[in-house]
């Protein structure tokens, strides 16, 4: 009985610690991580990895279609992040996830972005960084080293700024 109690509680300790929660907010991924490995077809044809990145700040935008809130975030990010550093060492990516190509380009001439976007029609990439059954509206800020520096979840705007706040400091 004493072992089955014990396997349980075990057990408990491990679901608990692979479901989003306040602490985590859905990712795998913590601040100081190496931004994971990242292959993508971007809109434009071309295939982005890591190298793409290298000693640019850069912004890690988990989007899709659906997601009333991820509507309401892409117009801010175009206007207060994409056009105010664009021309910086830096660069912000958007990252549908879960969608067919189709539905990405419409979704994206729609709300009309000009930043990158990625396709992740299976998800891959946005399992690589979150908790399975998390959400999207995320971003991830990752300095010139390739280390994840700030994560935020839903799109808040004490939050948000605070995320502009530090691309500033990164970037001077």
């Amino acid at each position: 009985m004493k072992n089955i109690l014990l396997l349980t509680f075990f057990i408990s300790l491990t679901n608990y610690s692979f479901t989003q929660n306040e602490t985590n907010r859905g990712y795998k991924v913590h601040v100081g991580d190496p931004v994971p490995e990242m292959k993508m077809k971007m809109r434009n044809g071309e295939i982005w990895t890591n190298k793409n990145f290298e000693n640019k700040v850069i912004v890690v935008q988990f989007t899709g279609s659906w997601c009333s809130v991820c509507r309401r975030e892409m117009p801010e990010l175009e206007k207060k992040v994409w056009q105010r550093f664009k021309n910086d060492d830096f660069i912000l990516i958007g990252i549908d996830t879960k969608e067919p190509e189709e539905k990405v380009d419409l979704f994206i001439d729609k709300i009309g972005v000009t930043y990158p976007i990625a396709y992740d029609p299976e998800g891959k990439i946005f399992s690589d960084f979150t908790i399975e059954g998390a959400g999207v509206t995320r971003n991830i800020v990752v300095n010139k080293k390739g280390e994840i520096v700030y994560l935020t979840r839903l799109f808040e705007e004490k939050e948000f700024n605070s995320m502009i706040k530090k691309i500033e400091d990164l970037l001077n």
